[in-house]
């Protein structure tokens, strides 16, 4: 429970930690799914006037455990965290930004670093050592905070100020802890918080025998190890596509292909705004480049 000087909706003081309340009342807590593929935990929890009814999930073939959550937040002027302790020693971790990660000191030694104990992450946060690490994944929450070996992640604020009813009501988020092997560029950190912003959506469809496409199609595909295609979408101005690809581990590569389901008309390169257009060369259905750590590369393609 706190009050900030200054800006309710926006500031978090560090002054917050001096009062903590931790959510201990359950509620109810049952077994809900013991499927061959996954099994899930339901747990209610009851905090002052608010619920918290959380499904946690764990897969047969992923080590990501999900907590799938849903509140009824009556509360104001309270600071809602999830924290994970890790047996984890780093001086550094780990945040993802768009198109790339940044990396913040998980002490406050000095005035710079105690002044960022809450940090932008989009997809996930993580906190490595040599050979392990734990990544702390989100769907929706973006304001970690990592000290020592205790990753944290802020799920609601209530602020009070210009809004007196901010956070009130229903609320549904996942967030999601993956162990890994590793630093985050040797786990499945890039491509699990990927998966859980962006889950594969399944729908029944009626066979065509006579149909055009094979038995496996995609729009496209791109080779290299972090090489993420961001974006496909429309050209603005033009009957094209555009397609933005980015380096996200941090690595340099080289040779990178990028492959269409159908043979390449035309290329051309161009800035995140789709100007300054280039002639780029392409063969059959691919394009072939390097990239630079964390470079951001857009294509024009015609198919």
């Amino acid at each position: 429970m706190y009050i900030p000087g200054r800006f309710d909706a926006w500031d978090i003081d560090l002054y917050y930690q001096e009062k903590p309340v931790e959510i201990t009342e359950l509620v109810a807590a049952e077994v809900e799914e013991t499927g061959p593929l996954r099994a899930t935990l339901r747990l209610q929890w009851r905090f002052y006037d608010s619920t918290i009814t959380q499904r946690i999930s764990i897969y047969r073939q992923s080590r990501r455990i999900d907590f799938r959550t849903e509140i009824d937040w009556q509360e104001r002027q309270i600071l809602l965290k999830t924290a994970f302790p890790v047996a984890i020693r780093s001086t550094r971790a780990t945040y993802d930004i768009q198109f790339g990660a940044i990396e913040r000191a998980t002490h406050w030694n000095t005035s710079w670093d105690y002044a960022r104990f809450e940090v932008v992450g989009h997809k996930w946060a993580d906190l490595s050592e040599g050979n392990y690490g734990v990544s702390l994944l989100n769907d929706c929450k973006y304001g970690y905070d990592i000290k020592d070996n205790v990753i944290r992640l802020t799920l609601l604020k209530s602020a009070i100020d210009p809004d007196p009813t901010a956070d009130l009501g229903r609320h549904e988020f996942t967030y999601s802890l993956l162990p890994h092997g590793g630093i985050w560029q040797h786990g499945d950190t890039l491509r699990e918080g990927y998966a859980l912003n962006m889950p594969l959506i399944a729908a029944p469809v009626a066979a065509n025998p006579g149909g055009p496409l094979p038995a496996q199609t995609g729009f496209a595909s791109v080779t290299g190890d972090g090489v993420i295609i961001e974006t496909v979408k429309q050209a603005e101005d033009a009957r094209t596509w555009i397609v933005r690809v980015y380096e996200g581990k941090g690595y340099r590569q080289q040779g990178v292909a990028l492959a269409f389901a159908r043979p390449i008309r035309a290329v051309n390169t161009c800035n995140l705004v789709e100007e300054g257009a280039q002639p780029y060369p392409h063969e059959g259905d691919r394009i072939t480049f390097d990239l630079r750590p964390y470079e951001i590369r857009t294509f024009e393609v015609s198919l």
